[in-house]
């Protein structure tokens, strides 16, 4: 079974990039961030023809999120309970479902933007939410995991120089310890441990040739409970697919389970 993340940045800016990917990849369940459109705008027509259904968490903002799935989607639940609202919106930003033997969420955790912006004391709350919302998933024999873009670096060997972040958001060490108190829920971070890239970036800024430069961050993350992380056979970020006119600023992380869909 093939599960993958990737932060699209637009789904309609990428949809001829998306439906080719699909094609390409072949993965059973993709966790898709930052939709930019509507639940109204969501390509189901088009991902339909491909085999793919979804579960869409939505407004049309900066946000919005959703699960694609060609082997079913049930217990879909849209939003994060108990989740902390920004300027009084609830914000698009966590949709979880059933996928086959699986249950992910796909989640885009707040920027944060700065260290005294409120959006900084929104981002922290809003990871204290998603612990409590995901505890009781995490403890469970089902294999489970949360993927998305959680705008934060684990360590300072996931950004491309330390020096250069400091005093920034995405690694601090409140940020870092919102990702530990998530994993002490029984979750763990799933792409380091394989196989194909040492610390593998997933987003590079496009400004100032950041990609071709390899200045880049490991922001879109995989974290699986214990049944995850043990049918893990592979992972890996795929690179390519941030090559070229048009891309996302992310690359789709990709983990393949030994399970059946």
């Amino acid at each position: 079974m093939r599960i993958a993340t990737w932060n699209i940045n637009s789904i309609t800016a990428r949809l001829p990039r998306l439906l080719a990917w699909l094609e390409s990849s072949g993965p059973d369940v993709l966790c898709v961030q930052e939709t930019k459109c509507t639940a109204e705008q969501f390509p189901h027509a088009e991902l339909s023809e491909l085999g793919y259904e979804a579960a869409v968490h939505a407004d049309g903002r900066w946000n919005g999120v959703a699960v694609v799935s060609r082997v079913g989607l049930a217990d879909v639940v849209r939003g994060l309970p108990g989740g902390p609202r920004y300027e009084g919106v609830e914000e698009p930003r966590a949709v979880s479902a059933t996928c086959g033997p699986v249950r992910v969420w796909s989640v885009y955790v707040p920027n944060g933007r700065e260290v005294e912006h409120a959006h900084y004391a929104y981002k922290l709350a809003w990871f204290e939410a998603l612990q409590a919302a995901v505890a009781g998933d995490a403890a469970g024999p089902r294999p489970f995991a949360v993927l998305g873009d959680y705008n934060v670096a684990p360590a300072d060997q996931d950004v491309w120089d330390p020096a250069f972040f400091e005093g920034q958001t995405h690694v601090t060490p409140a940020e870092r310890a919102a990702l530990a108190a998530l994993r002490e829920t029984g979750l763990s971070d799933i792409v380091p441990r394989p196989l194909k890239y040492d610390r593998p970036y997933t987003y590079w800024d496009y400004r100032q040739l950041c990609f071709p430069k390899n200045r880049g961050m490991r922001i879109d993350l995989v974290y699986g409970n214990e049944a995850f992380a043990k049918a893990v056979g592979d992972a890996y970020v795929d690179r390519e697919e941030r090559k070229g006119k048009g891309a996302s600023d992310h690359a789709p992380v990709v983990v393949d389970l030994d399970v059946a869909p």
